[in-house]
């Protein structure tokens, strides 16, 4: 029987940055305006939800005025040809709107708000700011729908177990240094090939590994000609 090979895409700011999503690690970037734990940890939220309230409203808005690029794009054209998932670190919607229809987030969504006492009480928000005192259905802080530092992931064994199952793992701009997502590299397997497209050094100790030194958008489009020119777009089961 044939079908279709898998890809698993791990994507990361790099991804959504040539968007003009701005990333918190680049020269500029959010850390540098921000004490990481203060705006994405628990204990920030605890200490201070009205400047988390307005950092992610501020992210919110941003969202709302920018578009997929051709990095986004390219990886939902390989749906033509793979079936593909991605495992995205980011809580931008620019893969869905890109036309991916298999998407994980591991650290929550921007769009979306939840209870403060109930994880799985999500609520769709749009691009719409939080009010301070917004209450959720069951009467608690409404707050935004993001896995913060302190918290568990709760996607991370899904993730993991379909990353198991590539036929092929692309590696797309994340820098490797956040666990536990970037612990997900060790559950591909030694036949599957790993394309990583980065501009930068990421510090990967395996093998099998293809790198492309480029952005995102260029990395993708020298990505997909590999992959249709190849002979592996169909495996026998």
């Amino acid at each position: 029987m044939e079908h279709l090979k898998k890809i698993v895409a791990l994507t990361g700011s790099g991804v959504s940055a040539e968007s003009g999503i701005t990333t918190f690690r680049d020269s500029g970037g959010l850390w540098e305006q921000y004490d990481v734990m203060e705006v994405a940890s628990i204990d920030g939220w605890r200490k201070n939800p009205q400047l988390v309230q307005r950092f992610y409203n501020d992210r919110r808005q941003q969202l709302g005025e920018v578009e997929p690029n051709d990095a986004h794009r390219i990886l939902a054209e390989l749906e033509k040809d793979f079936d593909v998932t991605v495992v995205t670190q980011n809580v931008d919607n620019l893969h869905e709107r890109a036309g991916s229809t298999k998407i994980i987030h591991l650290h929550g969504e921007l769009t979306k708000a939840r209870s403060s006492t109930d994880p799985n009480l999500i609520v769709d928000i749009g691009y719409r700011a939080i009010e301070w005192g917004e209450k959720a259905p069951d009467g608690s802080l409404l707050r935004p729908h993001i896995v913060w530092f302190g918290e568990a992931v709760p996607m991370i064994e899904t993730a993991a177990n379909i990353v198991s199952e590539a036929d092929i793992l692309l590696i797309i701009g994340t820098s490797l240094n956040v666990y536990p997502a970037a612990g997900l590299v060790g559950y591909a397997s030694r036949k599957a090939p790993i394309y990583l497209i980065d501009p930068n050094d990421v510090a990967y100790p395996g093998c099998n590994i293809t790198v492309i030194r480029e952005k995102a958008t260029t990395g993708m489009e020298k990505l997909k000609k590999m992959l249709i020119n190849s002979s592996f777009l169909i495996v026998n089961s």
